[in-house]
Order: C-alpha cells, then structure tokens, then sequence
C-alpha cells in the first residue's frame, strides 16, 4: 500500500506562487487533484513514475510544474500565477503501470489533503 502526504498549502495573494510537495512511500505514477468548497474534485496534474510523462488540465497549463524526485520519494508541484479559482485543498494520488491518466478513478491510493487558499 501507497502512503502520501501532501504539504506546502497555504494562504497567498492572486498573483503570487506555492510549491506543494507529496512525500510517497513507493515509486508510481502521481496525480494531483483539487476540489473547492461545494464542487467535485477535479484534474490538475500527473507525472509517471520516471518523470518522463506529464499531463497538465487545461486550467493551470503554463502556471503550474509538476516534477518529482525519486531519490527524495516526492513529488512537487509548482504553482505559479495563482488566482482565487485555484482555491481548494489539493491531494496527491499514486497509481501503478506506466500511464499518466487525468481520471481519478485510476488511482489506488490518496493523500489527506493539504488547502490552498488564495485571495484576490
């Protein structure tokens, strides 16, 4: 069984950056999801297990880096330009095999959660 823990969350103005980290347990693909107040939880970002595969949403593609280090067992994301709409608690997933999938129910094992909150 993946073990995740998310952290780097915090309180920002519009404009400004974060850097989340996800600390994994074992090597696998990693996703990061995010849900606001109210709303489903929705695709951010994924990388494969090497870091040679990214997949971005639409929504943060050119503000936001996704990269991991396997040496350390974690993976980041950066987080560049952020507006109110990026509000939300972030999660990091793991899931096995090589592709990197944009669909929550491919991943097997998730995070607590860490919240975003960015103010305008």
């Amino acid at each position: 069984q993946v073990q995740l823990e998310e952290s780097g969350g915090g309180l920002v103005q519009a404009g400004g950056s974060l850097r989340l980290s996800c600390k994994y347990s074992e090597e696998s693909a990693v996703g990061w999801f995010r849900q606001a107040a109210g709303q489903e939880r929705e695709f951010v970002s994924a990388i494969n297990s090497n870091g040679g595969s990214t997949r971005y949403s639409d929504s943060v593609k050119g503000r936001f880096t996704i990269s991991r280090d396997n040496a350390k067992n974690t993976s980041y994301l950066q987080m560049n330009s952020l507006n109110p709409e990026d509000t939300g608690v972030y999660y990091c997933a793991a899931r096995s095999g090589p592709v990197v999938s944009a669909s929550s129910v491919s991943y097997d094992y998730w995070g607590q959660g860490t919240q975003v909150t960015v103010s305008s």
